[in-house]
C-alpha cells in the first residue's frame, strides 16, 4: 500500500532533480523576427515577422502565429508601456487589431478614411486608463499628396473613434507617465496637450501649445513665459514627473525648453549662460523621480560632443554635471543610470577633446562612474587599479539597457582596461556586482549579455562569429560555464529576458546560414532546474548600494539605500519570478546636498548662494514701509523627495532668514530716458551689424557688432552702452553675419584666417579658409538656409603681385564649418547654396556661374549639381545673372539675337521655362529689372523704361497668384542709377505699399528734371491714389494748396532712391499700422531739405504732421514709442513719442550738438533701446539712448486674456480700406492687438499682433484687378490694351488634367489675398466652357441643374475654393520686406509649407514646364559693400543688412551701377 506513494514520490525528486545546464529549443522563422517583447511579470512574449504577429506563452519554447489578425496584414506591433495585458497591431490598411489579453485573442477595429501617420508616433496611450488612447492620423483626399494630419481619440479601447482636433502637430496625454499627476486627486485625468498649427499659418515658427481637459471641446493656450504664450512650439516630451516643451524661433537654431510638473504652472527651464539648447542638438535623458537630465551638444554634428546638466526638482535650473560626454550624430548619449539605484550613473566622455574638434586625432573615449547624482565622477576601477572603459549606447549591440538591469548591484559591459576605449571587437566582457565600484574580467571577446533571477543567473553569448554554445554564471560572473546550442552554428542577433530580471528564462534570436540559405531561429533558454532548492534567509546579505571612496554606505537625497541580494555562492536560486527587488532605506543627516534653490532664486555665480531673480513677495500684513523687515525664505529649499532628517544636521539651509522689505518692492520706474556716450578712435564706422537675440534665445543681450575705418571691431552686448575691442591685433576687412541665423557671424581678415563666432559673440573660434579672399568685387561666403556648419568660400588663385598665374576665382565648400575644405569649381563668379523651398531634391543643390572653357573673358554659364560638382548640368550658355526668391530660381540670360534678354524660371531646380511678359514689353539689353518685394505670391517686378542718367524711371507690373502672367500695376516709377525704386510695402499690414511716380513723364524727355508724386495702394496694387494731405500742416501750419483738390494737393513721401541707408523703411515689422516718412505737401514732391516729417497710425488712410523739418525716426517696443532725430544737421536733442505721434516729448542726450548719421534699434523693432551713430569732432561716437524708465506699470498683460476688456492694456484695431464703407480688406475683417495709448506699460516679448479674423466678406470691386493685357480705365473697369489679345483661360485645362471646364476672360481676375465668396464675382460673370475632352462630362454634370444648383457649382464653390487658396496665401506670406538682389537669396516661403509643396503643383500644374513664369531678376549687385575698400562715399549697413528680419535691400557700394542687363560696356 506504501510502495505506489514513494515510487510517485521517487520520480517527482526525479523529474525535478538538479541538472547540469539549461534546457534550450529552438523554433525557426520564415522571415527576421522584430518588435519582440514580454508582457512584464509574464513568461508571454509576442513578435513580428515579416507583417505577421506570433505569441509564445513559455517564454519562447513554442509559437502560435496570431491567426485571426490575418496573414500578412500587421504592419507594426505596438506594446501598451503601462498595461500589460494590452498590445496593438496597427494593420496595412484601415482594419488594426488590439488585444487586452496579452494576444491570446484580438480584436479588431476599423478607422474608416484615417491612415496612422508615417511621421510621428502613431500611438499615445494614457498611463493609468488603458482605453484611453490617441491616434495620429492622415485623411488622404483624391489627389495623393493632399494629406492632412489630424488626432483622434477613444476612450472605450476604439470601440469608437472621435476626431480630437485638426491642424494638430502631436498630441500627449498629461497622465502619460505614472508619475505624472495633473492633480492630487487626478480630477483633469483627460487633459491632453497638443502642438498645433498657427491661427493662420501652416509654419513650425508659429506652432501654438493647446491644453483641453475635454477632448477639445474647449481648448486654452498655456502661459508659458510669465503671463505670454509662446509660439514655434516643436513638441512635447513627457520625462517621468515632468512635461517638457520645445519652442524654437526664425533665425536662430536655439530653443527654449518649458517645464510643467502639474500642465498648469509653466516655466522655462533657465541653463548656464555659456550653454544653448539647439534644435537636433541636445538630448532628454532618462531622468530621476526628482530631475531631469539633458545632453547638449556643444560641438558640430560630426565632432558630436555635448555637456551633461541636471536640473532641480522642478525643471527650471539645470546645472553643469561633466563635459565633453560622448554622442553620435543620432543625438544618442553615451549615458545610463544603475537601475533601481538611485544616484549613479556611466558617461563616457571624450579626453582629447580639443584635438578631436580640430580634426588631428580620432576620439579617445574614457569611461566614468558617480555615485553622487552627478556631482563627482571617476573612472571605472578594474583589476590591478586600472581604469577600464565600456562601450554604452552610442554602440550598443543588444535590446535594452547597456549595463544594468533590476538586479541589484550586477552591472556589465563590453569594453577594455587601458587610456582609452577600443573598438567593440577588442572588448571583453567585465562584471561588478557592487554597481560599478570594482570590476573583473568576466569573458574574453564581445559578447551579448543578460541578467536573471535578480543576479543569480548571467547568460552571456559570443558577439564576435558564429556560435555553438552559449555562456552562464551562478556566482556573479567569478566562473563560467558552457551550454550547447541544438542544431547548427548561430550569428548571435538578440539576447533578452523578462523587463524585471527575474525569470530564470531566456530568449536568444540568432542567424543561421548566410545569403539564400539565412535561417531565422528564436532559442527559448531554461535554467528552471539548474538548482534544486530556493534559496532561504541564510542565502541573502544586506548589500548596501552605494559606497564611497573608503567603501563606507553613502547617502543620496537624503538616505542610504541597501537590498535583500542573494549571495553570490549560494547554492540556490531566489526562484520569485515577477517580483521586483525592492530596496530598503536609512534617513542621514541634512547636508549641504539635500538643498536647492527655493522658486524664484537661482544659484549664484560662485554656486554657494542663491539670490532672487525678481521682486520678493512679503507676507500678507507685513512691509507697510521699506525701512521695515520681515521674516522670509532664505533662497532655499530641502529637495522635494529628500529624505534627510534635521537630527544632527550638517546644514539647514532653508531656515528662514531677516529680509529687508526693500526686497519686496518693485524698483519704481525713473520716469526718464537715459543714455550712455561712447567715443570710437576712428574717422568713420564701417559696418555694423545686430545679432539680435530671438525670443526662443536665452539670455537678455542685445548684441551689436561693429567694425571701424581703422579696421577694429568691437562688440556691446548691451546695446551700446558698453563696447569691448575683440579680435585686438587683428585687422579685420569685412564682417559677414550669417544669411539665415541670428546667432552666428564670420569676420575675414583678407588673408587665410577666418574668426567666427556661433553664440552672438560670446565665444570667437577659427578657421582656416583655403585660399585668400578673391580680390573681385564678389561675395565671399555662402550660407546653407538649413545647415548652419556648410559654407563656400571663394578664394582668389594666382592674385598676388609674384603669381605668374592667370587670376581667377575658385569656390570651395566646407561642411564642418571651416574644419576641412574641397574644391567646388574653378573659374566662377558667383556659387549658392539653392534653399529647397518645397522643390524638394538634394540639400546639396548648388548654382554656380562659371566662365566658359574656365576662360575669364568667355562667357558665363549657369551649372548647377547636387554632388559638389562631381557631376554637373549646365543649364544656360551666356547668363547675366540668376536669383532666387521664394519657390523660384530666375536666370537673366542673353538671347542668341545678343540684343535682348531671355529670362527663365524654375521651381524645381532643374528645368526651366521662359518667363512670358505682357506683349507691349520688349526689352533691349541695356534696359533693366528689379524684382520688387512680394506678398501673398504675388510678385511686383520694376521694368525699367529710361535709364538714361538722372532720368530712371520704369512700369511696376505684377504677377497672378502662381506667376504665369503678368499685368501693369502703375506706369512712370521712379527709380535711380543703382537700381533702388520708390516702392515699399508696409510690413505689418498686407496689401498696403507706396511708390513715387514721375509725374512729368513727357517732359522729362526733353531733359526737364523729374517731377515725383507719391500714390499708395490698399489693395495690393490693383488701384493706386494719392495719399490724402492731412488738415493741418506741422505746427499748425496752412498749406497753399486746396487739400481737397487732392490731385493737385496730396502728401509726397521721400523714398527708397534718397534715402542715407536705403534699408531704413517707412514701417516696422511689429508696431502694426504706423508709417512715418519725411515730404511735403502740394502737387509734386520737392526738395528733402525743405520736407517736414509725417505719420500715420492707421495703415496710411490718414496721416499728420509730426515735426517740422527733416527727421531720421525710429520705432521701439513694437512701435509703443517711437524716436525722432534731426538728420542732417547737428543736434543733441531727440524728440520720443508715446502716444503714436500725438505728443512728443525732447530729450537732451548730450551737453553739446553732435552729426548724427543714424539711428537704429533690433531688427524686430522689440527693443526699449536705441543707438545713435554720430561724428564729434574728429572722432565717431555712439549715445545709447534707453527708455525702460519712462514705463510705470512695467510689463502689459497678456494681450490675449480679455482682450475686449476695457481696463486692459491692449486695444482690437481693425484696418479698413479708405474708399469702402465697412471694414472688409481683402475679402476679410481681420482685427489686431495694439498697445492702448494711454497704458503705461511696455509690450516686452514679441507678441502676435493678428487677433483673428472676424468674417469673410462678399466681393466688390476692390477684389479685382485687371486681367492679362487689360487696363484699368478712369471709371475703375478694365479694358483690353488695343491690339494686344487676352490670356487664354483654357491653359488652366492643360495645367490641371482633372478640370473639366473653365470660364472665358472677363477682363478681371482676383487679387491672389482676397478671401471673398459671393457678391460681385467679376470673374464669374463670363460663359463657363468644358475642358477639351471633358465635353461629355461637363454637359453630365450640368445637364438638369437648376439656375440656383448651377450657381452654386459654377460659381460659389470655385469661388469658395479661391479664396481659400487665397486666404491660405495671405496668412502664409511671411511679409518680408524688400527685393531681391542678386547673390542674395530671399527665401518667402518654409521648405515645409504644405502649400509650396502641394497645392502650387495642384493649381498651377507644374509650374516649371509652363510656357511662361513671369519673373525677373534684380539689379546686378556684384560687390558686397565695399568688403576690399571700395571707391566713394560712405556706406552704413545696418540692422536690416543680411534681410535681417526684414529682407530689404544689402548694402552695395555707392559707385556700383551694375543692373541686371545694364551691360552697355560690353560688346554685344
Amino acid at each position: 500500500m506504501l510502495l505506489l506513494p514513494l515510487v510517485i514520490l521517487f520520480s517527482v525528486w526525479c523529474a525535478h532533480a538538479k541538472k547540469d545546464g539549461p534546457r534550450i529549443s529552438s523554433t525557426k522563422f520564415d522571415g527576421p523576427p522584430s518588435n519582440l517583447f514580454y508582457f512584464e511579470g509574464t513568461d508571454i512574449v509576442l513578435l513580428q515577422e515579416s507583417n505577421n504577429i506570433w505569441r509564445s506563452a513559455d517564454a519562447g519554447e513554442t509559437w502560435d502565429r496570431a491567426d485571426n489578425i490575418g496573414r500578412d496584414k500587421a504592419w507594426e506591433l505596438w506594446q501598451h508601456p503601462h498595461d500589460n495585458q494590452v498590445a496593438y497591431t496597427l494593420g496595412l490598411e484601415n482594419t488594426h487589431w488590439v488585444t487586452y489579453d496579452q494576444g491570446k485573442t484580438w480584436t479588431d477595429f476599423e478607422t474608416g478614411q484615417v491612415t496612422p501617420s508615417l511621421y510621428k508616433s502613431p500611438l499615445r496611450f494614457h498611463a493609468s486608463d488603458s482605453k484611453k488612447v490617441l491616434l495620429h492620423g492622415m485623411v488622404c483626399k483624391d489627389f495623393p499628396l493632399d494629406c492632412e494630419e489630424d488626432s483622434f481619440y477613444t476612450t472605450d479601447g476604439f470601440k469608437t473613434l472621435q476626431k480630437l482636433r485638426g491642424d494638430t502637430r502631436g498630441c500627449y496625454f498629461a497622465h502619460s507617465t505614472p508619475m505624472f499627476k495633473t492633480s492630487d486627486d487626478d480630477v483633469d485625468d483627460s487633459r491632453i496637450l497638443c502642438i498645433v498649427k498657427g491661427r493662420y499659418s501652416p509654419w513650425s515658427t508659429d506652432n501654438r501649445l493647446l491644453i483641453s481637459d475635454n477632448f477639445f471641446k474647449d481648448e486654452y493656450e498655456p502661459a508659458l513665459e510669465g503671463d505670454r504664450t509662446v509660439q514655434g512650439l516643436l513638441d512635447i516630451a513627457p520625462v517621468k514627473g515632468f512635461v517638457v516643451t520645445a519652442a524654437k524661433s526664425e533665425n536662430t537654431e536655439e530653443l527654449a525648453l518649458y517645464v510643467t510638473d502639474d500642465a498648469k504652472e509653466w516655466h522655462r527651464a533657465e541653463f548656464p549662460s555659456t550653454s544653448r539648447v539647439e534644435q537636433k542638438a541636445y538630448t532628454i535623458l532618462e531622468s530621476t523621480n526628482y530631475s531631469i537630465q539633458v545632453d547638449v551638444m556643444t560641438t558640430t554634428p560630426s565632432s558630436s560632443m555635448g555637456s551633461l546638466f541636471t536640473s532641480n526638482s522642478n525643471g527650471t535650473y539645470f546645472t553643469e554635471n561633466i563635459k565633453h560626454t560622448n554622442r553620435n550624430r543620432m543625438g544618442l548619449v553615451d549615458f545610463e543610470k544603475v537601475q533601481g539605484i538611485q544616484g549613479i550613473v556611466l558617461v563616457n566622455v571624450v579626453d582629447n577633446w580639443e584635438r578631436f574638434e580640430r580634426g588631428s586625432e580620432g576620439k579617445k573615449v574614457q569611461t566614468k562612474i558617480s555615485f553622487d547624482d552627478g556631482r563627482t565622477f571617476q573612472f571605472l576601477s578594474a583589476e590591478n587599479g586600472k581604469n577600464l572603459h565600456l562601450h554604452s549606447v552610442t554602440d550598443t549591440s543588444n535590446l535594452g539597457r547597456v549595463f544594468s538591469s533590476p538586479a541589484p548591484g550586477l552591472v556589465m559591459g563590453i569594453g577594455n582596461i587601458g587610456d582609452y576605449r577600443k573598438d567593440y571587437d577588442e572588448g571583453d566582457l567585465y562584471v561588478s556586482d557592487d554597481a560599478g565600484l570594482t570590476w573583473r574580467l568576466a569573458l574574453e571577446g564581445a559578447h551579448k549579455y543578460e541578467f536573471g533571477d535578480q543576479g543569480a543567473v548571467l547568460v552571456a553569448v559570443y558577439d564576435e562569429g558564429p556560435i555553438s554554445e552559449i555562456s552562464y554564471s551562478i556566482n556573479h560572473g567569478k566562473d563560467w560555464t558552457k551550454a550547447d546550442l541544438p542544431g547548427d552554428e548561430v550569428r548571435a542577433k538578440i539576447l533578452t529576458t523578462t523587463p524585471d530580471s527575474t525569470s530564470l528564462k531566456f530568449v536568444f534570436q540568432g542567424t543561421v546560414g548566410r545569403g539564400e540559405n539565412l535561417a531565422y531561429y528564436i532559442y527559448a533558454i531554461d535554467f528552471d532546474d539548474l538548482h534544486e532548492s530556493k534559496c532561504k534567509e541564510k542565502d541573502f546579505e544586506k548589500w548596501y548600494a552605494r559606497v564611497d571612496e573608503d567603501g563606507k554606505s553613502s547617502c543620496v537625497m537624503g538616505h542610504k539605500q541597501f537590498f535583500r541580494r542573494r549571495k553570490a555562492n549560494a547554492d540556490c536560486f531566489v526562484d520569485e519570478e515577477f517580483k521586483d527587488p525592492r530596496p530598503d532605506s536609512e534617513p542621514c543627516p541634512c547636508t549641504e546636498e539635500d538643498f536647492e534653490c527655493d522658486y524664484n532664486f537661482i544659484r549664484s555665480e560662485d554656486g554657494e548662494k542663491c539670490i532672487p531673480v525678481g521682486v520678493l513677495s512679503a507676507p500678507e500684513g507685513q512691509c507697510k514701509s521699506v525701512e521695515e523687515t520681515y521674516m522670509g525664505s532664505s533662497g532655499f529649499r530641502l529637495i522635494p523627495g529628500n529624505k534627510c532628517t534635521r537630527k544632527n544636521a550638517v546644514a539647514e539651509l532653508d531656515n528662514e532668514i531677516e529680509r529687508s522689505c526693500s526686497d519686496s518692492v518693485k524698483t519704481p520706474a525713473s520716469g526718464k530716458v537715459s543714455s550712455e556716450f561712447t567715443k570710437f578712435p576712428a574717422d568713420s564706422f564701417k559696418e555694423y551689424y545686430y545679432l539680435e537675440r530671438t525670443p526662443s534665445s536665452q539670455g537678455d543681450d542685445e548684441t551689436i557688432i561693429m567694425r571701424t575705418n581703422t579696421l577694429s571691431t568691437y562688440i556691446s552686448k548691451d546695446h551700446g552702452k558698453t563696447w569691448k575691442p575683440i579680435l585686438e591685433g587683428e585687422e579685420i576687412f569685412a564682417i559677414y553675419p550669417h544669411q539665415y541665423l541670428n546667432d552666428v557671424v564670420y569676420f575675414l581678415t583678407g588673408t587665410k584666417k577666418v574668426f567666427y563666432s556661433i553664440n552672438r559673440g560670446e565665444s570667437i573660434e577659427e578657421f582656416e579658409a583655403p585660399e585668400y579672399p578673391t580680390p573681385e568685387k564678389l561675395s565671399i561666403l555662402a550660407f546653407h538656409p538649413d545647415y548652419k556648419d556648410w559654407l563656400i568660400w571663394t578664394g582668389g588663385v594666382n592674385c598676388g603681385a609674384s603669381s605668374k598665374g592667370e587670376c581667377h576665382s575658385v569656390a570651395y565648400f566646407s561642411k564642418d564649418r571651416g574644419d576641412h575644405w574641397e574644391t567646388l569649381l574653378r573659374y566662377v563668379r558667383k556659387c549658392e547654396f539653392i534653399k529647397k523651398e518645397g522643390r524638394g531634391g538634394a540639400e546639396e543643390l548648388v548654382y554656380c556661374e562659371q566662365f566658359k572653357d574656365e576662360k575669364p573673358n568667355g562667357p558665363l554659364q549657369l551649372l548647377s549639381s547636387e554632388n559638389w560638382f562631381a557631376d554637373s548640368v549646365t543649364h544656360f550658355d551666356n547668363v547675366v545673372d540668376f536669383a532666387t526668391m521664394s519657390e523660384f530660381i530666375i536666370v537673366a540670360a542673353k538671347a542668341k539675337d545678343e540684343v535682348s534678354l531671355k529670362v527663365d524660371a524654375s521651381v524645381d531646380g532643374k528645368t526651366f521655362a521662359d518667363a512670358l511678359f505682357p506683349n507691349n514689353f520688349n526689352v533691349p539689353v541695356q534696359r533693366a529689372y528689379t524684382v520688387l518685394d512680394s506678398s501673398t505670391h504675388a510678385v511686383f517686378m520694376h521694368v525699367t523704361v529710361d535709364s538714361r542718367e538722372d532720368f530712371e524711371y520704369g512700369t511696376i507690373i505684377k504677377s497672378n497668384s502662381n506667376g504665369t502672367s503678368y499685368v501693369t500695376s502703375v506706369d512712370g516709377v521712379n527709380r535711380n542709377g543703382p537700381g533702388y525704386v520708390d516702392f515699399e510695402k508696409m510690413q505689418s499690414l498686407e496689401g498696403v505699399a507706396i511708390v513715387n511716380v514721375v509725374a512729368n513723364l513727357k517732359n522729362t524727355e526733353g531733359a526737364q528734371q523729374k517731377k515725383l508724386r507719391t500714390m499708395i495702394t490698399h489693395n495690393d496694387g490693383a488701384e493706386w491714389a494719392p495719399i490724402m494731405a492731412p488738415k493741418k500742416g506741422p505746427e499748425d501750419t496752412t498749406y497753399d494748396c486746396n487739400i481737397n483738390n487732392i490731385e493737385d494737393c496730396s502728401l509726397h513721401l521721400h523714398g527708397y532712391t534718397e534715402r542715407k541707408d536705403p534699408r531704413d523703411t517707412f514701417s516696422s515689422p511689429t508696431a502694426v499700422g504706423l508709417m512715418i516718412g519725411v515730404g511735403n505737401v502740394g502737387d509734386h514732391l520737392t526738395r528733402k531739405a525743405e520736407g517736414d516729417t509725417y505719420m500715420t497710425s492707421d495703415g496710411g488712410v490718414t496721416w499728420k504732421a509730426v515735426k517740422k523739418g527733416n527727421y531720421m525716426w525710429e520705432f521701439g517696443d513694437q512701435g509703443s514709442v517711437v524716436v525722432l532725430v534731426a538728420e542732417n544737421e547737428a543736434t543733441n536733442k531727440i524728440s520720443y513719442s508715446r502716444d503714436e505721434g500725438d505728443t512728443w516729448v525732447d530729450y537732451d542726450f548730450s551737453d553739446r550738438p553732435i552729426h548724427i548719421e543714424d539711428i537704429t534699434t533690433v531688427p524686430s523693432d522689440t527693443s526699449r533701446n536705441f543707438l545713435l551713430w554720430g561724428k564729434s569732432g574728429a572722432e565717431v561716437v555712439t549715445v545709447n539712448l534707453d527708455f525702460s524708465g519712462i514705463y510705470a506699470n512695467g510689463q502689459c498683460h497678456n494681450p490675449d486674456d480679455k482682450p475686449e476688456d476695457e481696463n486692459g492694456d491692449y486695444e482690437l484695431w481693425t484696418p479698413k480700406h479708405p474708399l469702402q464703407d465697412d471694414n472688409c480688406l481683402f475679402g476679410h475683417v481681420a482685427t489686431y492687438h495694439r498697445k492702448k495709448k494711454t497704458a503705461n506699460c511696455y509690450n516686452g516679448r514679441k507678441i502676435d499682433h493678428l487677433h483673428e479674423i472676424t468674417k469673410n466678406c462678399t466681393c466688390t470691386r476692390q477684389d479685382f484687378e485687371c486681367d492679362f493685357n487689360f487696363e484699368r480705365q478712369n471709371d475703375g473697369s478694365c479694358k483690353l490694351v488695343s491690339g494686344l489679345a487676352p490670356s487664354d483661360h483654357s491653359q488652366v485645362c492643360k495645367d490641371d488634367p482633372s478640370r473639366t471646364s473653365y470660364w472665358t476672360v472677363t477682363g478681371y481676375r482676383r487679387i491672389p489675398i482676397t478671401t471673398c465668396s459671393g457678391g460681385l464675382e467679376f470673374d464669374f460673370t463670363s460663359e463657363e466652357r468644358p475642358c477639351p475632352g471633358h465635353e461629355d462630362q461637363f454637359e453630365k454634370e450640368h445637364r438638369g441643374l437648376s439656375g440656383l444648383g448651377l450657381f452654386v457649382v459654377a460659381v460659389l464653390l470655385p469661388a469658395i475654393v479661391a479664396s481659400a487658396i487665397g486666404y491660405w496665401v495671405w496668412r502664409n506670406w511671411d511679409g518680408k520686406f524688400g527685393r531681391i538682389r542678386l547673390g542674395e537669396t530671399g527665401g518667402a516661403f518654409d521648405a515645409d509649407s504644405p502649400w509650396i509643396q502641394y497645392p502650387v503643383a495642384a493649381v498651377s500644374g507644374m509650374v516649371a514646364v509652363l510656357a511662361a513664369i513671369p519673373f525677373l531678376v534684380a539689379s546686378l549687385w556684384r560687390s558686397v559693400s565695399g568688403l576690399w575698400g571700395g571707391r566713394g562715399g560712405q556706406r552704413y549697413t545696418t540692422r536690416q543688412s543680411f534681410a535681417r528680419g526684414r529682407g530689404d535691400y544689402v548694402g552695395v557700394d555707392p559707385d556700383e551701377d551694375e543692373l541686371l542687363g545694364d551691360d552697355e560696356d560690353e560688346e554685344v
